[in-house]
């Protein structure tokens, strides 16, 4: 297999998006947009990626940095066109020798398949090829012109269209492949003379055409190269992105009742036979075992369910969760960077942050795990067949051995050995006929101020 690059377009900036934060760097599915171009390059198995940034947005490049390495950023500027971006790649391909793949950082939900297939494409004999869909409405698209063959002739853009053309309603996605230094050469030819008065991309096609190359085209689903500029397209990806993921899950053995309500992330994995109730949001870093069930109005991120668990309803999964084989977590209950071991149960109202709870301990409704003094976060950890009466509040650091009994209402502030009973409340008392004397006096105190 030749050597593959990506060159990712990123260097729009985004102003209709109304934001301080660039554009590519909003998020679909947990994950910046720029992410999902970069991942989809990995996946193809792009040796080199090269971003394609602007100076005027900065974050942008330092992002592509941290992801890829300081090799990894070609800048823009100023913005002069699609073509003029590519080449602006140019330098940091000067040493490779192979395929490129032009992607684009506000296209986040191109398959795999289709850039496998453009790299098919000229295995077999293609100078270029360009991924292209059927438009509902193709409007302001650039149209592909093919042959009787199905080979690509043209594209060209729709205000430079003729009404002929406008009637196409195969349009151009943008993305495009093609042997590297092919490409490089053929954008040496583009020039300005259009519309916009940019460098277009798209003007390689009738060079290499004009030149007895021959150009292809995949086709996809419109809704695989949806592109974002602004707030409401962003909105219609991540719908586009959520409806993918449900017909994913219910392909692979997920029950919803109410899966348009359900909300998962890039990331999310959930194992078969799992029953998801309404109104659920799987944020990033979540895994879900098999034959669990995720009550209604729950939030988890980055968190492990493993088999055979119930979560919820109204529970709350923060980073760090972890629930092992049959544990429970009901109503209520908040779970932070804490193990919840085997048939453990926390029923309802508890918050139990940095702590290790061990197998079929049961936490009383609301305990607490005071993990933080105002400086430092602290361990909490309860022992195995422990008992937390409720209303209780553990004090950390502090170990509730196993098998212990920690009676209701208490603060514990040291630890408790196994087997044993702790309590830490003080002792009740009563005295007699306090309240209809207190109600008498106050009263009183009432009426005298209500005169003055």
């Amino acid at each position: 297999m030749r050597k593959r690059a990506a060159i990712i377009l990123a260097a729009g900036h985004g102003t209709r998006m109304q934001s301080s934060l660039p554009k590519v760097l909003h998020a679909i599915g947990g994950r910046p947009m720029l992410d999902w171009s970069i991942a989809l390059a990995q996946e193809a198995k792009c040796e080199t990626i090269i971003v394609v940034a602007s100076p005027a947005t900065e974050k942008v490049g330092e992002h592509a940095i941290a992801r890829l390495g300081s090799n990894s950023i070609a800048i823009q500027d100023p913005p002069l066109g699609t073509g003029h971006a590519v080449l602006s790649a140019k330098a940091a391909l000067a040493n490779f020798e192979g395929d490129v793949v032009v992607l684009y950082g506000d296209t986040p939900l191109i398959q795999i398949s289709a850039i496998e297939a453009l790299f098919s494409e000229l295995t077999s004999g293609a100078e270029l090829g360009v991924l292209g869909f059927e438009a509902a409405d193709p409007g302001a698209y650039g149209r592909l012109v093919t042959d009787h063959m199905g080979s690509l002739t043209a594209i060209v853009e729709a205000r430079e269209a003729t009404e002929e053309q406008l009637r196409i309603r195969l349009c151009n996605s943008g993305v495009m492949a093609g042997s590297a230094d092919r490409v490089l050469e053929l954008l040496d030819r583009v020039t300005n003379d259009n519309a916009k008065g940019e460098f277009y991309l798209t003007d390689i096609v009738g060079f290499s055409v004009d030149g007895g190359g021959r150009c292809a085209v995949v086709t996809c689903d419109e809704a695989d190269v949806l592109g974002v500029n602004s707030r409401t397209e962003l909105a219609a990806a991540e719908a586009a992105f959520q409806q993918r993921m449900r017909a994913l899950m219910l392909e692979q053995g997920v029950t919803m009742t109410a899966p348009e309500t359900v909300f998962f992330s890039f990331d999310t994995d959930i194992g078969a036979d799992v029953m998801i109730e309404p109104h659920n949001v799987f944020a990033p870093g979540v895994c879900v075992a098999k034959d669990c069930r995720i009550r209604s109005f729950c939030h988890l991120e980055g968190a492990v369910v493993e088999d055979g668990c119930e979560v919820g309803p109204y529970a709350r999964l923060r980073p760090g969760a972890v629930l092992e084989r049959g544990a429970k977590i009901g109503n209520f209950v908040e779970v932070k960077k804490t193990r919840i071991g085997a048939g453990a149960k926390a029923n309802h109202l508890a918050y139990l942050g940095d702590g290790d709870v061990g197998a079929g301990a049961n936490i009383g409704a609301g305990t607490i795990f005071c993990n933080y003094d105002g400086y430092f976060k602290h361990q909490t950890v309860v022992g195995e067949g422990a008992f937390i009466g409720s209303n209780s509040a553990l004090v950390a650091p502090v170990t509730i051995g196993d098998g212990a009994y920690v009676a209701s209402g208490s603060v514990i502030t040291k630890s408790v050995e196994s087997d044993a009973l702790a309590f830490g409340r003080a002792r009740q008392s009563e005295k007699a006929g306090w309240g209809r004397a207190f109600r008498d006096r106050m009263s009183k105190l009432k009426q005298s101020l209500s005169k003055k």
